[in-house]
């Protein structure tokens, strides 16, 4: 009777750990390679006497896949997410360069497939000397959400013409984000491109959109993100003039103020030696938001 009682508890013991295997074993289906890349070139400015470009050196790319479930891209040594399989770059290097595109497809599973093109792109731009020093100062520069001063943060239609014109109540006030994680933020210009944003540990951002960093937590406060968890993070800095609108880029991930996914770009609305008033569409495409920074 005992040994029958032994060979029931071995056989139940050895059911339930076969049990167990079979619920860990997760189905993932098949492992499909995405194939049949293909990549669209839009070069700002290219026309039939242009076909580089107007000089400004700004692309636009979009990739596409068969099997694909997400694409990035790696530009001039930057591995970019592109959402929707679209991403615009600034090349700045002077005169008329080829560079090459790696276009990065994942399938189901993480498995990749990799394709690399060539684009031919004219960049004619220099930023003037006051644009530098007024950044960097020739060297590095510390800039700040200007909070005590009026309009300092704003939301306007796209493509508006002036600061706020949406809630000029809001932007009119002084301190108006106070306790939302973005007064502390500094952001630091370096003269050989190194751009440093210091969150302090939090920031401040858009719903939704604000989750593309990858960070946790923050306060929801209608549709803004209040001292979302972020630490600090080191990006590149570019400047361009394409249609002749003065404008500063950021790779990655790099903001200014208030999180909005989007390209990353900030028109230079207006500036003089200690002050500049930025503008960025949001990733949704439904907003332009104003910032006014002054130096550290």
């Amino acid at each position: 009777m005992k040994n029958l009682k032994y060979i029931i508890g071995v056989f139940l013991t050895f059911l339930m750990l076969f049990t167990s295997c079979q619920d860990d074993n997760v189905e993932f289906g098949d492992l499909i390679a995405p194939s049949n890349i293909q990549l669209t070139v839009d070069i700002v400015g290219a026309d039939a006497t242009n076909p580089n470009g107007d000089g400004s050196g700004t692309v636009n790319f979009t990739a596409t896949a068969d099997n694909v479930t997400t694409i990035h891209f790696v530009v001039q040594n930057i591995t970019k997410l592109a959402s929707g399989g679209s991403i615009s770059h600034d090349f700045t290097q002077l005169g008329l360069v080829t560079y090459p595109v790696t276009v990065i497809a994942f399938g189901t599973g993480g498995v990749s497939s990799s394709k690399t093109f060539e684009v031919e792109v004219l960049s004619t731009y220099e930023p003037p000397a006051d644009l530098l020093t007024m950044l960097t100062a020739n060297s590095s520069r510390t800039w700040k959400v200007a909070g005590t001063l009026p309009q300092h943060f704003g939301l306007g239609p796209v493509g508006g013409s002036s600061f706020g014109e949406y809630y000029p109540g809001v932007s009119d006030q002084t301190n108006a984000k106070a306790g939302a994680g973005v007064y502390d933020d500094r952001y630091i210009f370096d003269v050989d491109g190194t751009f440093t944003h210091i969150t302090n540990g939090t920031v401040f951002g858009r719903e939704v959109l604000i989750n593309e960093l990858g960070g946790s937590g923050g306060t929801v406060n209608g549709a803004d993100i209040e001292n979302y968890v972020f630490g600090d993070y080191t990006a590149q800095w570019s400047l361009t003039a394409p249609g002749g609108v003065e404008t500063l880029s950021l790779t990655g991930i790099g903001f200014i103020g208030y999180y909005v996914g989007g390209n990353h770009k900030y028109e230079i609305f207006s500036r003089s030696a200690n002050e500049m008033v930025l503008r960025t569409t949001d990733g949704n495409g439904d907003f332009d938001w104003w910032f006014k920074l002054i130096p550290e």
